[in-house]
């Protein structure tokens, strides 16, 4: 009943906070807030007004400004108490109105907010603006590389010793308008092999290696009853219809951007078209055909799976690609690990990732045109690019979440009873969303647990990152691009799904393929090609 009350406190919480959101971003509020002026209108906070340059108080005179953040689900405003964020508050004169809307009624007051013109003063985390949001609707949010230059100089020196955290955070027109982080401890591996290690145990099986040994054991998972249940209901491989393209990896075949494009040899390829691809399909309707892949891959959502997964009365799934293999398996977990990538057709392991690691973002800080402040609230946001800023706004604060060491490192507590970590450290604060920066020589200094969460995904990493292939990085489109791209992929990405499903299910691969190629072509591939080739080629040469 309690944990009701909370989730409904919670509910109600976000409701109030999220149509109060564009009230706040109205003219007649606090006059010490960061309320609206004309787009581009001058800033208010220039020398002699009370602003300090360096330092804190960022201002003599209190200053309120308006900040929104979306939230997954009913996560509410709980982040607000991390210990760090209110001695922030308290230490730099700057008072945060917090503005928290859940993801799931974010999309309408969105557009509302853009067609009024109407905005908050900062803009926090990823979840509300995207990169086509903020170049179609450039007049509503400042250029930040002055402020980065005068007022920033932790991000100024991220930037410099990670040159990608510009490079993606650079707009086609050359200038900055949001934010970047870079999270800690993050593993350069997105989902890997994970397999039933009991069953393998059951019939005297290792681990697979390469295409044949998988294909051997996923047969003998089919055949050989390893569940002990005296049915045949053993399912070799599942997945869901969203990630159908995970067992392509052993052909060199990643996909974590979703645009089917990764980058070999610093060159492009498009892979739907590539002999690799149609090696991949040829292996996976080989496998359908014989039954080691869930008839129900290619139609199944995650609710379906998870039941397959989780199935009360035996374990039934043999192999599959996960984080960690303890999200997933219910009371099956201790069931399954963690496994070396299978080795591809052409003698080299793939694995799906990135090899930067998987801990950039943008999109991550904001400052509207609207705010009357923008000097102080680009002070304001500086100050979360160190690293035990940084973290605290990743798992907590220290002393709540991470213990401080005598010997300079830092250490996760012990999550209160009935309360797993990662729900625990979403609570305590801002977690994957808002302004980071961890450097690789401080991230020495966490210690994490190997045997659960982040520190087990990292731990699993080190079978995997060796291995991680080259994706299309995160590149921006001009107005014009993002105008053709949705006419382009709408259909181009249909047909490549589709069609993959009838050779993986019927086959057909060999007969149909020329056509498929020349249809795609038809359908506008080429000049989807361009698009990414040109993205991608502005985002390598911007320094």
């Amino acid at each position: 009943m309690a944990k009701m009350k909370q989730m409904l406190s919670g509910l109600a919480l976000i409701s109030v906070l999220g149509t109060a959101v564009l009230a706040g971003c109205s003219n007649g509020a606090d006059p010490d807030n960061g309320g609206s002026n004309e787009a581009g209108g001058k800033s208010t906070s220039e020398p002699g007004s009370g602003f300090n340059k360096e330092g804190l108080p960022i201002t003599d005179k209190p200053v309120t400004l308006n900040a929104l953040t979306i939230r997954w689900g009913n996560m509410g405003d709980t982040f607000t108490k991390n210990t760090w964020l209110q001695e922030l508050e308290k230490n730099s004169n700057v008072k945060i109105n917090w503005q928290v809307i859940s993801n799931s009624d974010w999309e309408t007051q969105k557009s509302v907010m853009l067609a009024s013109g109407k905005m908050p003063d900062i803009i926090i985390g990823n979840m509300a603006f995207g990169d086509s949001d903020i170049v179609n609707n450039l007049n509503l949010f400042r250029p930040l590389d002055d402020y980065i230059e005068q007022y920033m100089p932790n991000l100024k020196a991220a930037m410099a010793e990670m040159p990608d955290m510009k490079k993606l955070s650079t707009f086609p027109d050359g200038k900055i308008y949001s934010l970047p982080a870079r999270l800690p401890s993050r593993p350069y591996s997105s989902v890997q092999p994970v397999i039933n290690k009991a069953w393998l145990d059951k019939l005297g099986l290792k681990a697979p290696e390469t295409l044949d040994d998988l294909y051997n054991v996923l047969k003998a998972f089919k055949e050989q009853d390893p569940n002990d249940n005296g049915k045949a209901d053993e399912i070799p491989y599942s997945d869901s219809k969203d990630v159908d393209m995970n067992l392509f990896a052993p052909f060199g075949i990643t996909d974590i951007r979703g645009n089917h494009l990764i980058v070999k040899d610093g060159k492009l390829e498009y892979f739907p078209t590539s002999e690799a691809y149609k090696a991949g399909i040829e292996w996976a309707n080989k496998l359908f055909s014989e039954g080691l892949i869930d008839k129900e891959t290619f139609t199944q959502d995650n609710t379906m799976l998870t039941a397959k997964r989780q199935n009360p009365d035996a374990a039934l799934v043999g192999f599959s690609y996960q984080w960690t293999p303890d999200a997933v398996f219910g009371q099956w977990s201790d069931q399954y690990e963690t496994i070396v990538p299978i080795t591809g057709p052409d003698g080299n392991k793939y694995q799906i990732g990135d090899p930067n690691g998987l801990s950039f973002r943008r999109n991550e800080v904001l400052i509207t045109t609207s705010n009357k402040y923008p000097e102080i609230s680009a002070r304001w946001a500086d100050q979360f690019y160190t690293g035990e800023a940084s973290i605290q706004n990743f798992w907590g604060a220290i002393g709540t979440s991470i213990e401080k060491n005598a010997d300079g490192t830092y250490t996760l507590m012990d999550p209160p009873d009935g309360t797993s970590a990662d729900a625990w450290y979403w609570d305590s604060s801002l977690r994957d969303f808002g302004p980071k920066y961890v450097s690789p020589e401080f991230e020495k200094n966490i210690k994490l647990d190997p045997s659960s969460g982040d520190g087990l995904k990292l731990q699993l990493d080190g079978l995997s990152k060796d291995y991680v292939t080259e994706p299309y990085p995160e590149v921006m489109y001009t107005v014009e691009e993002y105008e053709e791209l949705p006419t382009l992929t709408t259909d181009i990405e249909s047909y490549i799904k589709s069609t993959r499903a009838k050779w993986i299910t019927k086959g057909g691969v060999d007969q149909e393929w020329d056509a498929y190629v020349e249809k795609l072509n038809d359908m506008g591939l080429q000049k989807l090609i361009k698009i990414y080739t040109d993205a991608y080629e502005r985002y390598d040469n911007i320094q």
